[in-house]
């Protein structure tokens, strides 16, 4: 009979080493990377087809100076450079009796043509503007 051959060695166990975090960590920011140009992508179109609808004085937007949301919705429509008018319930009494009168909806209010919104949303603005927003329930 003939000898018995020894068995081979077990292959050395492959950890993953920096090669395999380093590819992960590029596999994420490059992730990162295309969603954030995703997001910005679809900005650039929600701004382009507001600003193709939207003139001076179509928008008025009612603020508090403490509001985040308001901050955002400012800061998104001055970068997107889009004509609105802005007044500030806490700083201006017209602004507060207007508001007021609206019942008091939360910050921000934006007018759109007179026609009061809560919260910031330029696809609902837009459609409003266009003449293809649902009418609001008596």
């Amino acid at each position: 009979m003939p000898a018995a051959r020894p068995n081979p060695a077990p292959p050395p166990s492959r950890r993953p080493g920096w090669r395999g975090f380093a590819s992960l960590a590029l596999v994420v920011v490059v992730a990162a990377a295309v969603a954030e140009g995703a997001r910005a992508w679809v900005h650039h179109q929600r701004a382009e087809a507001l600003r193709a609808v939207a003139r001076p004085g179509d928008i008025r937007m009612l603020s508090s100076t403490t509001c985040i949301f308001c901050t955002q919705a400012r800061g998104w429509l001055n970068r997107h450079a889009l004509p609105f008018q802005e007044c500030f319930v806490d700083l201006d009494a017209a602004c507060a009796e207007e508001y007021d009168r609206l019942g008091r909806p939360g910050t921000p209010t934006v007018l759109v043509r007179g026609q009061a919104q809560r919260g910031f949303d330029a696809e609902r603005i837009t459609r409003t503007l266009a003449g293809t927003a649902p009418s609001p329930a008596p």
